[in-house]
């Protein structure tokens, strides 16, 4: 297998049906075998799926820990063990509206604590949670803290009692764990039927394309983008060509005193040669992506 002629980016909408993990192996067909994604989706989820190619996997740190948006569909009235579809259901016989809804919302908006799903790949005594509960272990996740900047309904049906909501939060948090914790706090139970992702920090799903799509078209025709593109939301220093051979081989390079934090280090061509972090003074490299 080969790797795409310089590291980069694609932007994929996952279909239902298929782990991460299996998306990727879709891929490696074309752009070789070195890829990595930036936050994972459930087999029964969609959306948008950020992969990196090539070299620039080494960036997925920066990209992780971004904000996300989801559109996800809740049933109420029953309660799955896994959160999900996918568990098995029990019915409450209960049911719920439209105002009781909203009303709970803003419980689950903001900073809260949240319990993880225990069929999730947290780590507990060393061993994903997943596995213990597969083999019928019962499995107790300590809550964490996450943020939930915004939790909006956008449709309730009252025969169905299934509601679509859009969700906007910050990385860790579970939205099955949201629409378990809302079915509890409405007293009647619910999980999630369905969930499709549609921002990771400031990319869209409106710039993805279908996964076969991409499997289909030649490699890096189709919803792919260079490795700069990737860390565009942090400042660009342009480097000279010899401050670009001293870059590639791990060497520091002067910085303006206004250059602070992490910053992208590029050639003449807007190729992305390495990470830095500045001081004011000197930009050290911290990821180098290739060597002038």
């Amino acid at each position: 297998m080969r790797d795409v002629i310089e590291p980069g980016m694609l932007l994929v909408d996952k279909p239902a049906g298929i782990s991460s993990f299996a998306a990727l192996s879709r891929l490696r067909p074309g752009f070789g075998r070195k890829l990595g994604h930036a936050g994972t989706l459930d087999p029964f989820a969609t959306g948008l799926l950020v992969v990196l190619t090539g070299r620039a996997t080494r960036l997925a740190s920066l990209l992780v820990g971004a904000d996300k948006t989801y559109d996800a569909t809740i049933r109420f009235g029953f309660r799955s063990t896994t959160d999900d579809p996918e568990g098995a259901l029990v019915a409450t016989d209960l049911t719920t509206g439209t105002s009781e809804i909203e009303a709970a919302l803003p419980s689950l908006t903001g900073a809260i604590q949240q319990v993880p799903p225990a069929a999730s790949a947290i780590h507990i005594d060393g061993e994903r949670a997943y596995r213990r509960f597969r083999r019928g272990e019962d499995v107790t996740v300590p809550a964490r803290a996450v943020m939930v900047h915004s939790f909006s309904l956008l449709r309730f049906d009252p025969t169905t009692q299934t509601a679509e909501v859009r969700i906007s939060c910050g990385s860790g948090t579970y939205i099955r764990s949201l629409a378990r914790d809302l079915g509890d706090l409405l007293g009647c139970g619910a999980y999630l039927t369905a969930l499709r992702r549609t921002t990771v920090g400031r990319f869209s799903l409106q710039a993805a394309a279908p996964l076969q799509a991409i499997v289909d078209a030649p490699a890096g025709t189709v919803a792919w983008s260079s490795a700069a593109t990737a860390v565009g939301h942090l400042p660009q220093r342009l480097l000279d060509p010899n401050e670009c051979t001293i870059v590639g081989h791990g060497g520091r390079v002067a910085a303006a005193a206004e250059q602070q934090g992490p910053i992208v280090l590029v050639n003449a061509e807007g190729r992305l040669i390495a990470i830095g972090d500045a001081d004011g003074t000197v930009v050290s490299p911290r990821i180098v992506l290739e060597a002038c």
